[in-house]
């Protein structure tokens, strides 16, 4: 095995790894694999290993790691998205009018300085309990927030609880809500106005139906919550505090779409830590974000 190792070069570097070296690697790769961590994120954390992905790539595929219990089982899964059933097409509600796709991308370019904030919603079971989240697009930080029902009531009473607790900085990221059609979100009204005082507080738009990909930053991050909370595990026993610290190890993990920054460093960049801590989002040290399962002792 070691023999076999020390024939495998780096691709960039092109150096021969020793026994050492390779002992060093397996310390470092081998505790943060287990947390769920990708290739990319443990070497954007780890300089001093000094390869890229793609070799880290192929010397676990290739199997020189095996005897220390690193293999293809290692590597952080890959979720794909699922082939969706064809839909009968629904009748349009009128109340659409002048929110869709189409509208928004009209609105952004007449706007350009206000920044999106794409909402969904995640569950496992069609009773609920259901998660309402939110990823602000400029940073990739995502939030999330436990809902008993799927009613745009509901939903919409996120919205009145972060405009007191944000006060004057909501406008900053909820001023633009881009959404899909689903039947949580069709009370436009709930959201653009706030009830009690009869303020303009947001404007939102839909996605066309069945088009996810008009809304990729939220969809693809919900990736890293699918790794945490896979389907059809019960969410019954979640609370928010789990939700909170769920969203405070995927927004502590670093991205190749901010060049390797966490969204967490690229939102307290832009609107400082302060509403960071208003969101309940907490900063993970690197070697301690964990995306698995047993974060939340989910079995």
């Amino acid at each position: 095995m070691l023999n076999k190792l020390m024939k495998i070069k780096d691709s960039r570097e092109g150096v021969n790894l020793n026994t050492k070296e390779m002992l060093e690697i397996v310390d470092i790769i081998k505790p943060l694999l287990k947390k769920g961590q990708s290739v990319y994120q443990i070497l954007e954390n780890h300089p001093e290993l000094k390869m890229c992905s793609k070799t880290l790539y192929m010397y676990i595929e290739s199997g020189i790691f095996q005897d220390y219990g690193i293999n293809n089982f290692s590597l952080r899964r890959q979720v794909s998205m699922r082939k969706r059933k064809k839909l009968k097409k629904r009748k349009e509600p009128a109340n659409y009018e002048g929110r869709r796709y189409k509208d928004y991308l009209d609105f952004v370019e007449k706007n350009p300085t206000i920044p999106t904030t794409q909402m969904d919603t995640v569950y496992n079971q069609q009773d609920g309990p259901y998660i309402q989240t939110f990823i602000f697009q400029n940073t990739g930080l995502m939030i999330g927030f436990l809902h008993t029902e799927k009613t745009s009531e509901s939903m919409a009473s996120t919205l009145d609880n972060l405009q007191d607790i944000l006060k004057e900085d909501y406008c900053k990221l909820f001023s633009l809500l881009l959404t899909d059609r689903g039947t949580e979100f069709e009370k436009y009204e709930l959201f653009e106005v706030n009830i009690e005082t009869g303020e303009i507080r947001s404007n939102i738009f839909y996605c066309d139906p069945q088009t996810p990909s008009q809304k990729p930053h939220v969809e693809n991050n919900h990736n890293y919550v699918r790794d945490i909370i896979p389907n059809g595990k019960s969410l019954k026993n979640l609370t928010q505090e789990d939700l909170d610290l769920m969203f405070s190890h995927i927004n502590s993990a670093p991205r190749k779409s901010l060049n390797g920054r966490t969204p967490y460093e690229t939102f307290e960049f832009l609107y400082g830590d302060t509403i960071l801590k208003k969101l309940n989002v907490q900063k993970i040290e690197k070697d301690m974000v964990t995306l698995q399962p047993y974060l939340l002792k989910i079995k």
